[in-house]
């Protein structure tokens, strides 16, 4: 394929458009609620209703408000149905002839849906994640084309930095600079691989990308191994993600089908594949070492560092590891420029990030916002706040590594910065709210159990101490525990914290600190008073 040939696909897509779209939400969420059948019956009553050449339906991916789903927008009319049943689908054709829907709609100004700015997300929800045209129709691959031919590796490398995009998943490393050390590590044969192995309990973004939008990873991956020299990539893919692993799959086929993976892209002589690897579901394997471990085959444990991945990854080989959401934005950057992207968001976090809005919350779903929106306008303007006439009392960020801001801090800007200085991280982007009847070291003892579940074994302190913690939270919740427990449940998440091996050990203590920082009266009010004097009179009786 040349330019020619792309541009040409999408004026023939462009013309192809009808007069009226009904786009359906068909990411697994909706689908689960039967957004199957609603698509099914849209296109029966379409074609009783003799608007074929009218009106189109389109199976779309994410519509991000999860929580009203099965959800049914019209173009241009800028209706949103919500809740949608199959039986409803007549009703919704009877409206386009100017009848009436006899389904609820929800607001598309509303605060939700205006103040988020979507670079990731930009086509989630509008094109048909299963058509590759539909991609190409909003400028999908123009990025990975100018890049090939008007950019060295060099000249892309320089532009990541430019940018100032940071890792989305979790710490917040400079892209650009892993981009360039990767592109200067020595070696014939370099790697790239996205990481897709989403496990944090309530975080669905990357899952929602995959299966909404396959095309701009793809398309962010092929940039990023023209500006490393690698010419394999791989997708790991949780298992429990079967439709973003289909949708993947297809994907894939129909890139190589165009000429836009595999050999000689854009008739340039750049070669690049990309295989899909599907990982059991640990949630270790989310750590990039033991993710490359379980790539090549193996049990997926962490390794030390260094070597780094960047110079000895997958098998012995240079390697750059980003995740879904890095990737995602990687075209966009290209297309439009690295200075505006580093226009968006804050001095030191640049762009947008995407969240999984759930918990306590009125309107869960996905959410993609300036990097420095302040939370409160994150829970309760777009949020909605805690449902029933409720009052929010925390908010979690970053699942099991990261930690409880209480609500007299809500108004923190959502920044790697500002949420480290809380004792909480970004992480993949994972948003938990809390409303007051939330025991904290209820979510502690959660986040810890699941750590301790979760942990590969392969270095005693995570091995032991989350079991360890996890005892003690335990203990104090069975109201069993003193103050004496207390202090050794803090000493031991300092010590798992500084000791362990791989960051799910690291940050394994951070709900347990965390809430321990803000919400101590919670853990106090549930001790037992120490019968233990100190000694002396221990002493006394073993004299005796």
């Amino acid at each position: 394929m040349i330019l020619n040939d792309l541009l040409q696909l999408k004026e023939k897509e462009l013309a192809a458009r009808k007069k009226i779209l009904l786009r359906c939400c068909m990411a697994a969420g909706c689908i689960s609620s039967n957004s199957t059948g609603v698509k099914e019956q849209l296109e029966k009553a379409v074609a009783e209703a003799g608007l074929q050449n009218e009106v189109e339906v389109r199976g779309v991916g994410c519509m991000k408000l999860c929580c009203e789903g099965p959800l049914v927008a019209v173009e241009p009319a800028n209706e949103m149905y919500v809740k949608v049943t199959p039986e409803n689908a007549p009703s919704i054709i009877s409206a386009l002839q100017g009848g009436q829907a006899n389904v609820d709609q929800t607001d598309p100004n509303a605060a939700f849906f205006t103040k988020q700015l979507s670079i990731v997300l930009a086509n989630s929800g509008i094109v048909n994640p299963e058509r590759i045209e539909s991609y190409v129709a909003l400028d999908g691959y123009l990025a990975l084309h100018e890049v090939l031919n008007e950019m060295t590796p060099k000249d892309v490398v320089e532009t990541m930095v430019k940018s100032g995009l940071r890792g989305r998943g979790g710490a917040g490393f400079p892209t650009g600079l892993k981009w360039g050390t990767v592109a200067k590590s020595p070696g014939s044969k370099k790697y790239v691989i996205c990481n897709a192995d989403e496990g944090d309990p309530g975080a669905f973004m990357d899952r929602s990308v995959l299966e909404s939008d396959p095309h701009s990873v793809l398309e962010g991956m092929a940039i990023a191994a023209y500006a490393v020299g690698a010419d394999q990539g791989y997708l790991y893919v949780r298992a429990e993600y079967p439709l973003a692993i289909a949708r993947l799959q297809l994907a894939i086929k129909q890139a190589k089908q165009m000429g836009l993976l595999g050999a000689g892209i854009f008739e340039s002589p750049f070669n690049f594949n990309v295989d899909i690897r599907i990982g059991a579901g640990a949630f270790v394997c989310g750590e990039e070492t033991a993710l490359m471990m379980s790539v090549e085959g193996k049990r997926g444990t962490p390794r030390p560092r260094p070597p780094f991945p960047a110079e000895s990854g997958l098998f012995g080989c240079p390697t750059l590891l980003n995740n879904v959401e890095t990737f995602a934005n990687v075209p966009a950057i290209y297309r439009k420029g690295a200075d505006w992207f580093a226009g968006i968001g804050t001095e030191k976090s640049k762009g947008t990030k995407v969240f999984a809005l759930a918990g306590k919350i009125k309107n869960t779903g996905l959410i993609e916002v300036p990097m420095g929106t302040p939370l409160h306008t994150i829970v309760e303007e777009m949020g909605g706040g805690a449902p029933d006439g409720g009052k929010i009392k925390a908010v979690q960020t970053g699942g099991p590594s990261g930690g409880c801001i209480p609500a007299q801090h809500l108004d923190t800007p959502v920044d790697y910065e500002s949420l480290g200085k809380l004792g909480s991280i970004m992480g993949s982007g994972g948003m938990i709210v809390m409303d007051e009847g939330t025991r904290m070291v209820d979510v502690a003892r959660f986040f810890m159990e699941f750590c301790m579940d979760e942990s590969c074994g392969k270095c005693i302190p995570c091995r032991a101490g989350t079991v360890q913690m996890h005892n003690l939270l335990d203990k104090i919740l069975k109201r069993k525990a003193t103050a004496r427990d207390l202090a050794k449940l803090e000493e031991l998440c300092d010590m798992v914290r500084n000791t362990s091996l791989c960051g799910l050990g690291q940050t394994a203590p951070n709900p347990t600190l965390s809430t321990l920082r803000f919400f101590r009266n919670e853990y106090e009010d549930l001790l037992q008073p120490d019968t233990f004097d100190g000694g002396a009179n221990h002493s006394q009786t073993v004299t005796k």
